[in-house]
């Protein structure tokens, strides 16, 4: 019988992992079937039951299931655990194992595949919700100098931080005080303003001119955050497409034993952003 695995969220048309599941199957020789799976917003745990019940193997979940598979999990890894949510399951017996790779899809994309290295460098990450709790823990165990989060809840920003703060330095402002806090090294938007072509109040004075800027949003071109940077005169900018891949191999590798190529498929779907 041919495992089954699937990605759910809510829309769910647009996403492209069955795409790149498909093509990390086919180069290592694997027989998979995956799905999309459009669950009702109050119907996830229904939905995932009936997808066991079918045989389902694995599941990645996106927006906006990412803590209804924390709840509906039975282990949890300790990056997940930290993150409150979840990007991917396996299901064995009657265990709903679950883990986050999106943190450290990112942190492999931005030093593996740009060359970008963390260790020692200042960086913000702007947002405090699931995305940029998720990178908190990779980000970390690569030592940079200071992590600053800005978020336009102070509050927020700064519950993210006490979690972390034991971990390394961290620091929680509001963007009306990026002025005097820049300039990064490398300034990552885990914000969702990307997606609904949305400005953000970033200061030209929080990019240094051989700052990286990274967007998690892909496939959208020159976002206004991107922009931005650009205007303020950084070298290397990227959106999430490698993020993308990168956090799809290490489920794919979680799952089939067998971590795939990126490289080829990231060089595939990557848009020219200008």
């Amino acid at each position: 019988m041919t495992d089954r695995y699937a990605v759910i969220g809510n829309p769910i048309g647009h996403s492209k992992s069955p795409m790149i599941h498909a093509a990390f199957a086919k180069t290592a020789g694997h027989h998979i079937e995956y799905l999309a799976l459009e669950a009702p917003l109050d119907g996830f745990a229904g939905k995932i039951d009936e997808f066991i019940q079918s045989g389902g193997a694995g599941l990645n979940i996106t927006a906006p299931f990412k803590q209804d598979a924390f709840a509906y999990a039975t282990e949890l890894s300790e990056r997940a655990r930290l993150a409150g949510a979840v990007n991917a399951m396996k299901f064995e017996g009657d265990r709903r194992i679950a883990d986050n790779f999106d943190g450290i899809g990112l942190t492999n994309d931005i030093q593996h595949n740009l060359g970008y290295r963390i260790k020692d460098r200042r960086l913000l990450l702007l947002g405090a919700g699931g995305a940029a709790r998720g990178a908190m823990m990779p980000f970390l165990e690569e030592q940079p100098a200071e992590i600053v989060l800005a978020n336009r809840s102070v509050a927020k920003a700064e519950e993210l931080r006490a979690q972390y703060n034991a971990q390394g330095r961290i620091t929680a402002l509001g963007y009306e005080s990026l002025k005097a806090a820049g300039p990064f090294d490398l300034v990552i938007n885990a914000t969702s303003a990307s997606l609904h072509g949305a400005e953000l109040p970033i200061p030209r004075e929080s990019f240094a001119k051989a700052a990286l800027a990274y967007d998690l949003v892909y496939g959208k071109g020159l976002t206004p955050f991107l922009r931005a940077a650009k205007q303020a005169g950084v070298e290397r900018i990227a959106d999430g497409v490698g993020m993308l891949v990168e956090q799809a191999a290490e489920a794919f590798a979680w799952w089939r034993g067998v971590r795939p190529q990126t490289g080829p498929l990231i060089t595939k779907m990557t848009i020219p952003l200008d």
